[in-house]
């Protein structure tokens, strides 16, 4: 089976720092992204970042970019999120998902989804 486990979320206050983690395993695609999604109370679920096991490849969402940095560890099967810079209105669920499709923030065409991780920040 699938697995993928979200891991490092916790209360910090803004402009503060958090690195989130996804451990996957069970698949043994080719080609896929992990991708790191959010959802805040009442909104709907938004992709914040990818990485590309083909090429490494990376995107951003806007609100993101120059805050949150996001990598892998193959050895680890691992994708980490590092945020930066965190604003109170990152607070949110934070989920990790793959797809074998192309690269992408739509949460849509991500098959596999792991738990979520609370992150909190404080103003």
């Amino acid at each position: 089976d699938v697995q993928l486990q979200a891991s490092g979320g916790g209360l910090v206050q803004a402009g503060g720092s958090l690195r989130l983690s996804c451990a996957a395993s069970g698949f043994t695609f080719d080609d896929y992204a992990i991708g790191w999604f959010r959802q805040a109370p009442g909104k709907e679920r938004e992709g914040v970042s990818y990485i590309s096991s083909s090429d490494g490849s990376t995107g951003y969402a806007d609100s993101v970019k120059g805050r949150f940095t996001i990598s892998s560890d193959n050895a680890k099967n691992t994708v980490y999120l590092q945020m930066n810079s965190l604003a109170p209105e990152d607070t949110a669920i934070y989920y990790c998902a793959v797809t074998v499709l192309h690269p992408t923030l739509l949460p849509g065409f991500y098959t596999f989804w792991g738990q979520g991780t609370l992150v909190t920040v404080s103003s």
